[in-house]
């Protein structure tokens, strides 16, 4: 079987059969967890049931849970290595223990998924003489009978560390290997010593697939077994027997009821089971790798890392914006951002410059579309989201890379400051500045971090400085609900010269923490068509989340070469404040002020226009609130 998506189907079919309840995957984005950005494994939603509460459907579950781990994001361009995954589970909560669960792997790795027996191999725990747990030669005699009914012969091996295996490598007949519990225990903080007092934990068993023994380096990694970082093995299962607890005194003991935890990565078995140790030639990602090469013209053989970075991260965004998660520069919606531009980037290298994501979209959406909508509730709008940030990012991009080059055409060294002054500026992000110098071998001054940060902390004291002098823009307080209201006021100044009248001028404001009032020049009273226009533009700026900047400048080139909107040119000092909303070249405002403002819009929330009426002669109110 060498689709993807059927191997998911067969799985949930074949633990149904065998009892399991299926149950519906957790979203990427968990509600009301702040310890983790997303779901970054198959059992992490199901943690308090493991932990003893009962489940509503019961003692057998199973699912496929997507899931994403950002700490990877360096290492994804080898053959292995994803930020997004999906991970086939099945727990059994008090019911069947090992034997039950390695049978059924078994059975379902060779007869469901069709890979040969002798390429399996498995690893078991080792014990720990400190703490009294003994190994667990229950989980190696069952697998050597399971191998031995398959006709395999399947001799124990005790390594102890993945380091003692990198000396010792694999003796013939050996298939059942014993580590320590570096490799081989389970618990939410690691190791036997790191084992919470009263959690649940225990022994695991890992199941590795054997690519051949031509994939390994001896002189990088050593010889070759199960755990090494050498690219023979891979591991595609993990069935964790949750057999103890940590009592008191750091003790450990047997508990009553065990529960069996187990995971296996869907695109590592869909790799097995074509016989590719490169797990973005599974079916999930190649028709991605396919359109890549039609629209650069370039091979992946010879463009591996750029194809697997650009395939990965696609995927990635693709599902959290399927869930509804926009970019942003917060949390969630910045790691979003980054999956976004990372890939854009490396697109650049492919020679790709235009707008690409409206021809890869489409693909991911297919190799998803049999995953439920109680997940991917927002799918249809995900293509407009990511495009949205597309077109956004590239005109980022253009401009710092054109500035950048400016800095570095002479001098082949850019210190922090600089670095500072491409993401207030320009809203190029200090990661990019730093990631295209190492790209274009431009070694950074040694000390930009602490520069960078130096010159954050003097733009912050600036702005607190001059907020407190004659700009203050008519507001309360400085709150952040107030400093929203704030930008927001700017965007509806915007939008109304752009869909109302271009001759509109700031005739007074007010903003407090609970609403905005605008008052402006004109001479009549706005239509129910004006305002749901005004009020729809407000909120499509709010939505494209765009950055908001500010310098200090000339008065004279404020005015004249920035075309800045202001109300009092002959009472303002010849240094003055400007804030930039959007793209520095074209922005939506640029507006002369002492701010304080948000650092981008999308963090404002929903504009609504509650009142439109007349504040004196020729000049009209506008009372706002923002959801």
């Amino acid at each position: 079987m060498n689709d993807a998506n059927k191997i998911r189907q067969k799985f949930l079919e074949f633990q149904e059969k065998r009892g399991h309840k299926v149950i519906a995957p957790a979203p990427l984005v968990l509600e009301g967890d702040p310890t983790t950005l997303f779901t970054g494994s198959g059992m992490q939603p199901l943690l308090p049931y493991l932990l003893g509460k009962e489940h509503p459907m019961g003692t057998r579950l199973t699912d496929s849970q997507p899931s994403m781990r950002l700490q990877d994001i360096e290492d994804v361009g080898d053959p292995r290595h994803t930020t997004v995954f999906e991970m086939l589970g099945n727990w059994s909560l008090g019911d069947y223990f090992k034997e039950e669960q390695i049978r059924g792997f078994f059975e379902f790795l060779t007869s469901e998924v069709g890979l040969d027996p002798e390429r399996i191999y498995v690893t078991c725990f080792i014990g720990n003489e400190k703490y009294g747990i003994p190994r667990d030669t229950e989980a190696a005699e069952i697998w050597q009978k399971v191998f031995h009914e398959a006709g395999i012969e399947a001799k124990i091996a005790e390594i102890g560390s993945a380091e003692d295996g990198d000396k010792r490598g694999i003796k013939p007949g050996e298939r059942i290997f014993f580590y320590d519990d570096k490799e081989n225990w389970w618990s939410r903080s690691g190791g036997c010593d790191s084992t919470p007092i009263g959690d649940p934990c225990g022994p695991d068993s890992e199941v590795f697939y054997d690519f051949g023994e031509m994939l390994q380096d001896e002189d990088k990694y050593g010889l070759a077994h199960p755990a090494s970082d050498g690219a023979r093995f891979m591991e595609i299962g993990n069935q964790v027997f949750m057999q103890y607890k940590r009592n008191e005194d750091g003790s450990f003991s047997e508990l009553e009821k065990k529960n069996v935890d187990f995971g296996g990565g869907l695109e590592r078995i869909a790799a097995a089971a074509i016989g590719s140790f490169d797990v973005f030639k599974i079916s999930l990602i190649k028709p991605i790798i396919d359109k890549l090469e039609e629209i650069s013209g370039k091979s992946y053989d010879n463009n591996t890392a750029e194809m697997r970075v650009i395939a990965d991260h696609i995927r990635g965004a693709y599902l959290l914006a399927s869930q509804g998660l926009v970019p942003s520069n917060k949390t969630q919606g910045y790691a979003m951002r980054r999956l976004l531009r990372r890939a854009i980037l490396r697109a650049l290298d492919l020679g790709i410059s235009d707008n690409f994501l409206a021809e890869i979209v489409p693909i991911v959406a297919d190799n998803y579309k049999d995953l439920p909508d109680s997940i991917l509730t927002t799918r249809e709008n995900a293509l407009e989201v990511m495009i949205r940030e597309e077109v956004a990012f590239r005109k980022t991009l253009n401009k710092g890379l054109k500035e950048l080059g400016k800095m570095t055409r002479d001098n082949k060294t850019l210190d922090g400051r600089e670095i500072f002054k491409l993401q207030d500026t320009y809203g190029f992000p200090m990661e990019l500045s730093v990631e295209e110098c190492y790209r274009e071998g431009i070694k950074l001054s040694e000390n930009y971090v602490k520069e960078f940060e130096e010159a954050l902390k003097e733009q912050r004291e600036r702005s607190q400085t001059a907020s407190k002098g004659m700009f203050k823009g008519g507001l309360e307080d400085h709150g952040e609900q107030t400093v929203k209201y704030h930008t927001a006021t700017h965007l509806l100044l915007a939008a109304l010269q752009k869909l109302v009248s271009p001759d509109i001028m700031q005739k007074g404001s007010n903003t407090t923490a609970e609403r905005l009032r605008f008052d402006f020049n004109l001479d009549h009273k706005m239509t129910d068509e004006e305002k749901a226009a005004v009020e729809k533009q407000v909120n499509e700026w709010i939505e494209a989340d765009l950055p908001v900047v500010y310098d200090e400048y000339d008065k004279d080139y404020a005015r004249n070469e920035l075309k800045a909107h202001g109300q009092f040119w002959d009472k303002y000092p010849e240094k003055l404040k400007v804030y930039t909303i959007g793209d520095f070249d074209n922005p939506i405002s640029r507006e002369v002020c002492g701010g304080p403002h948000v650092e981008h819009t999308g963090v404002i929330g929903h504009f609504k226009i509650k009142k439109e009426e007349s504040s004196s002669a020729g000049v009209r109110r506008i009372k706002a609130v923002i959801e």
